[in-house]
C-alpha cells in the first residue's frame, strides 16, 4: 500500500468514514468532477429510442407525440404566450396557496409539539383531514367558496400543510431534552426557549417537510385547475385531452416537472445555508 493510500484510509477511520479511497484518495463511489454527463446517457438514450419509434409508426402520434413534435409545440406555445401565462396563472395559485399551507402546518405543528394538550387538540384533526381524498373535497370546497380561485388556493393549502405539520412535529419532539434543562438553569422564558432550542433543533426536519411539500403542491395544483379552471398548466392539459393533443399534454407536464425541480433545488439552497452550523453540511 503506498503512503497516499494508507494516509486516505487513516483518515477515513480517524473521521468514521467506511468508504474506501482510491489512489488519488478521493472517497470510492463519489462522483469526481467531469462525471456528470454520465446521468444524462440513459434519458437520452430512451429520448431517441421515442423517436425511433414515432419515425417508424410504432408509436402513433394519437397515442404519443414524437420528441421532435414536442418540442416544435412547445416553441409555438411559447411563442403565442400561451405557455408563459399558463405558467404564471399556476405559479401564483402554488405561492398563494404553499404561503398558507405552511403558516397553517408549522403553526399547528408548534401548538401540539409543545404540550400534551396542544397534541390532543390538534393531532387527531390532522390526521383525519390527511385521510380524505381529494376528489372527493372538491365539491364540498365549490359549494363552499364558489368556483373562483379561493378553492384551487385552499386545496394546495390544504396538500402542503400535511407534510409540514407532520415533519416539524417530529422534529419539535425530536428536540433534545437536555437543551430544555439547559435552557431552565438559564432561566429562559418559554418564548425564548421555543425560539433559540426548539426552532433550531427541529429546522433540519422542517426543512424536509418543506421540500415534500412543495413536491405535493404541484400534485394537488393539477387536482385544483380541475375547478373551473380557465387559465393555468391543469387548463392547458385538460384543454389538449379533449383534443387529443398528446404534444401539448407533454409539454405541460415537462413543466410541471422543471417548475417541481426548480422549486426543489432552490430549498436544497435554503437548506445548505440555514444548516451550515451542521457538520455534515460543512464537509459538502
Amino acid at each position: 500500500m503506498s503512503v497516499v493510500e494508507l494516509e486516505g484510509e487513516l483518515g477515513s477511520a480517524v473521521r468514521g468514514d467506511p468508504r474506501p479511497r482510491t489512489r488519488s484518495g478521493t472517497l470510492s463511489g463519489v462522483r469526481g468532477p467531469g462525471r456528470g454527463w454520465h446521468r444524462w446517457v440513459s434519458p437520452l438514450v430512451v429520448v431517441l429510442l421515442w423517436q425511433a419509434a414515432s419515425a417508424s409508426g410504432l408509436l402513433p402520434a394519437r397515442l404519443l407525440a414524437a420528441p421532435t413534435r414536442i418540442a416544435a409545440t412547445a416553441l409555438d406555445l411559447v411563442g403565442s404566450g400561451t405557455l408563459p401565462t399558463a405558467i404564471a396563472v399556476s405559479l401564483e395559485r402554488v405561492l398563494l396557496g404553499f404561503a398558507a399551507g405552511a403558516v397553517a402546518g408549522v403553526g399547528l405543528a408548534l401548538v401540539a409539539g409543545l404540550s400534551r394538550a396542544g397534541e390532543n387538540a390538534v393531532d387527531p384533526i390532522m390526521q383525519m383531514l390527511r385521510a380524505l381524498p381529494f376528489f372527493g373535497l372538491i365539491p364540498l370546497f365549490i359549494l363552499w367558496f364558489g368556483i373562483g380561485e379561493t378553492p384551487k388556493v385552499l386545496l394546495v393549502a390544504l396538500a402542503v400543510s400535511f407534510p409540514l405539520y407532520l415533519n416539524t412535529f417530529a422534529g419539535i419532539r425530536g428536540v433534545d431534552g437536555k437543551l430544555a434543562e439547559v435552557a431552565r438553569t438559564l432561566r429562559l422564558g418559554r418564548a425564548a426557549l421555543v425560539r433559540h432550542i426548539v426552532l433550531p433543533g427541529a429546522l433540519p426536519q422542517t426543512l424536509v417537510g418543506l421540500r415534500q411539500s412543495l413536491g405535493v403542491a404541484w400534485l394537488a395544483l393539477i387536482v385544483a385547475e380541475q375547478v373551473n379552471a380557465d387559465a393555468g398548466l391543469g387548463y392547458m392539459i385538460n384543454d389538449a385531452r379533449e383534443f387529443l393533443r398528446t404534444d401539448v399534454i407533454v409539454v405541460g407536464l415537462l413543466v410541471y416537472s422543471a417548475l417541481g425541480l426548480l422549486t426543489d433545488a432552490l430549498v436544497r439552497l435554503l437548506e445548505r445555508r440555514a444548516l451550515v452550523w451542521r457538520r455534515e453540511f460543512l464537509s459538502r
